[in-house]
Parts: C-alpha cells; sequence; structure tokens
C-alpha cells in the first residue's frame, strides 16, 4: 500500500506519516524498488501503535525512545516495559484530573440548573387570580 493508501486507512496526511518515520516514532517503511514507501501489516501495526499512543497523549520523546529500544532487540524489553509503565502513570493523573474538572463540571451545570429553575419560577404568575378580564375578553395583568 502506498503513503496515499495508507493516509487514507488512518486518518493521517501523507506529511504526518513521513514525519513518524523521519524523528523515529515507528521504524522505517519497507521500500519498494523505485524507492517509493511500502506500507504492509507490519507498518500498520506501528502507524495503529502510535496513532493510539500519541492520542492518549504519550510524549513523543518516549515514544521514540520505545522503538529506538525495540530495534535493539528483546534484551531491552524490561527498559520498554519501564517506558510503558510511566507513561500510564502519567495517562492515570491525567485522567484523573480530567474527573475532577468534569465533577467541577457537573457541579457548575447543576447550580444554574438550580437558579436558572428558581428564576424561571420568579417570572411565573403566583395564581390564576393575578390574571382578569377587560372588556375586549382579553386578560391582563
Amino acid at each position: 500500500m502506498n503513503i496515499s493508501e495508507a493516509s487514507k486507512k488512518f486518518g493521517l496526511s501523507a506529511d504526518t506519516l513521513r514525519y513518524y518515520e523521519k524523528i523515529g516514532l515507528m521504524p522505517a517503511v519497507t521500500r519498494k524498488p523505485g524507492g517509493s514507501r511500502d506500507y504492509g501489516e507490519e507498518e500498520f501495526g506501528w502507524v495503529e501503535f502510535v496513532k493510539l499512543m500519541r492520542g492518549a497523549g504519550v510524549e513523543v520523546e518516549a515514544l521514540t525512545r520505545y522503538v529506538r529500544l525495540f530495534q535493539e532487540g528483546p534484551a531491552t524489553a524490561g527498559q520498554r516495559k519501564q517506558i510503558l509503565i510511566e507513561q500510564r502513570a502519567k495517562m492515570a493523573a491525567r485522567i484523573s484530573e480530567m474527573n475532577a474538572s468534569l465533577d467541577r463540571l457537573d457541579m457548575k451545570i447543576a447550580h444554574y440548573e438550580t437558579s436558572v429553575a428558581a428564576h424561571e419560577e420568579s417570572l411565573a404568575p403566583a395564581s390564576p387570580s393575578r390574571f382578569r378580564g377587560n372588556s375586549a375578553g382579553k386578560a391582563t395583568v
């Protein structure tokens, strides 16, 4: 699959895919004899991994370090695991902060719902007896 097709498949621009490869967010993509990129299953796996990790807020530096260690082989498995553990802890902290923000927003929304309801009640007529008919049969306040 060429870079244009891969771009469409993953919803990323061709420039983004080239950039990922250039800065080491993924290993070099296999090339065809003419030099154009040829995305296959292995590259798909890397693009999906990088896209997921970046979407989750994993730092570029951590990902490039992870990829470099991956390319060094199985002896680096412990270091790679440690990177993932550290990034997970950072993500959990962000989720906790976001949950606190969500709780605060819910509180503010509830406050506005309560105050708007109270305001609307204060604008409503106290009772139907406040209305009386005029000579044209229309109600007046």
